[in-house]
């Protein structure tokens, strides 16, 4: 089938607000070698993607300005030495950039076979997810069965991912949300407790729940303040493990809890890292994770859906926080 010479992106207009996202018209990439090309069904949004339109997190030196982290969509077109993957294949793939669009380009590596019984907007709604939350909760954090695991900001779609998996692998699972309704969402999601942070002190709460013992992962997307909260309750051999800043990215804390309790204070972010190192992740996604996507054990969470033409609207959205999950762009 011949393909069009152009398409439907949207694009930054300039730093700022939701209105700064708009629809345009740009040629179609053509894939370089082993990199394909993707005609996209739906796109995640994610707050790297806010942050981003805000002029706070640009796109890696060589990646697409478009915004868009992850994809489904159906390959349309082979780079040179593209191997294992054919044209017509319905993939999900993690992108440094450039999921807001009609086509997009994927590495090869990265492309992952849509799982068994899970429709386009759920495929949609993994790789940046699932990627994050394994690389981070289980190699950097070494979740395992028996842990204690806290999950900052449990209805994201990030804590919703953790929640699941964690409980998945026989973890013992905690979540902190900011309304009681959220607190409730967590534990329909697999927590032992959600926590409501602005009604309750979780340091109190986790030393409450595990009888001073403490918290052996927690996982940690606000940082600032938190940090030195995180430590307070950590585990003998505890491992606290950041993956954003939304409360600051500096923090006082006392080092003398760090050494008496032998912790880990560790973090990462995945975009910036070469398709070598987030295919071994994509990998280890794949085996461990695919099969219970497949069993229907864990599953994205979808709260909204918005087309293209409408992505200032899903990241107003997204900055409300008022969503429970992920929110998908379709094409």
């Amino acid at each position: 089938m011949a393909l069009p010479r152009e398409m439907t992106v949207v694009e930054i207009a300039s730093p700022g607000g939701p209105e700064q996202l708009k629809t345009a018209v740009r040629p179609i990439p053509q894939p370089g070698e082993g990199e394909v090309l993707v005609r996209v069904e739906a796109a995640g949004v994610n707050r790297p993607d806010v942050m981003q339109r805000q002029g706070r997190y640009p796109p890696p030196p060589g990646a697409s300005d478009l915004p868009g982290m992850e994809i489904a969509g159906e390959i349309v077109a082979l780079g040179p030495r593209v191997s294992g993957l054919s044209v017509g294949d319905k993939i999900t793939s993690l992108l440094p950039g450039g999921g807001y669009a009609a086509y997009a380009i994927a590495a090869a590596p990265l492309c992952m076979p849509v799982p068994v019984g899970l429709s386009m907007v759920e495929a949609a709604a993994i790789p940046e997810t699932y990627l994050t939350v394994w690389t981070n909760l289980f190699e950097r954090g070494g979740c395992k069965s028996g842990d204690v695991v806290l999950i900052h900001g449990g209805t994201s779609g990030i804590g919703t991912t953790a929640i699941q998996l964690a409980k998945a692998w026989g973890a013992r699972v905690y979540a902190t949300a900011g309304t009681e309704k959220k607190a409730r969402a967590c534990e329909a999601l697999g927590a032992v407790r959600g926590i409501d942070y602005k009604t309750e002190d979780f340091v109190e709460v986790m030393r409450a729940e595990t009888k001073g013992q403490g918290v052996d992962i927690t996982l940690d997307m606000v940082a600032g303040s938190y940090v030195q909260r995180n430590l307070d309750i950590a585990a003998v051999e505890g491992r606290v493990v950041t993956i954003s800043l939304l409360g600051g990215s500096r923090a006082e804390i006392n080092m003398g809890t760090v050494l008496m309790k032998r912790l880990t204070l560790t973090g990462s972010t995945l975009r910036s890292r070469t398709v070598a190192q987030k295919a071994a992740v994509a990998d280890a996604v794949r085996k461990n994770v695919w099969p219970l996507l497949a069993a229907g054990k864990v599953r994205p969470v979808i709260f909204a859906t918005f087309p293209l033409a409408e992505a200032s609207e899903a990241h107003r959205l997204m900055e409300t926080s008022n969503h429970i999950g992920k929110i998908v762009l379709t094409i």
